[in-house]
């Protein structure tokens, strides 16, 4: 194989690689790959094409902004943890009495996201996740008193645990529990924002 035959191959490929990546959101840092196998008078056109291109999304920066939104909503879940009461059926952020879902529906508002008042109607948001593909930030939803039914909510913290606003014969508020403890009672997960 001849120099320029093993050149030409080489620009051949660097020019794929630059369409491929472009087309998933991922133009800067492919100018300098490219500008490794082609002439400064070449790299020059390309950037200034790459600058006045319109905008895509760069799905690294869309995930990243996605799990810092979540660590944000955990961290203020945590925050509240003594001092949020539990109430059935209220909604009161100024003194800081909930019930399971209006509480998860105040943590999020925090970030911008709209979540609906009521277990039923929060198990219908976002999208579906598979227990085994649980991530922190996604709302996981279970029956406690009506077997099969969805009634409790909490958000899940990562590392089988989730926090809830809940009560019991000697606790009344935020608890981080175990996902395990509840396997009986666990029905569904969603992922929201």
């Amino acid at each position: 194989m001849t120099n320029k035959s093993h050149f030409k191959k080489i620009i051949i490929g660097a020019a794929c690689f630059m369409m491929m990546a472009t087309g998933i959101g991922m133009v800067a840092g492919q100018q300098s790959a490219f500008a490794a196998t082609t002439s400064p008078a070449s790299v020059q056109e390309n950037v200034a094409t790459a600058s006045s291109a319109p905008e895509i999304d760069n799905v690294a920066t869309v995930s990243s902004a996605s799990a810092q939104k979540k660590a944000s909503i955990i961290a203020v879940a945590k925050s509240l943890k003594g001092k949020v009461t539990y109430k059935f059926g209220v909604n009161n952020p100024a003194k800081l009495w909930f019930d399971c879902s209006s509480f998860t529906k105040y943590v999020f508002a925090k970030q911008g996201i709209s979540l609906k008042w009521g277990t039923a109607a929060q198990s219908k948001q976002g999208t579906y996740v598979a227990k085994k593909n649980l991530q922190p930030g996604d709302l996981i939803f279970l029956s406690v008193s009506t077997p099969g039914k969805i009634n409790h909510v909490g958000i899940y913290i990562g590392g089988g645990q989730f926090i809830h606003n809940t009560i019991g014969t000697s606790f009344n508020g935020l608890l981080i529990s175990k996902v395990s403890d509840y396997s009986s009672r666990y029905i569904t997960a969603r992922r929201v924002g």
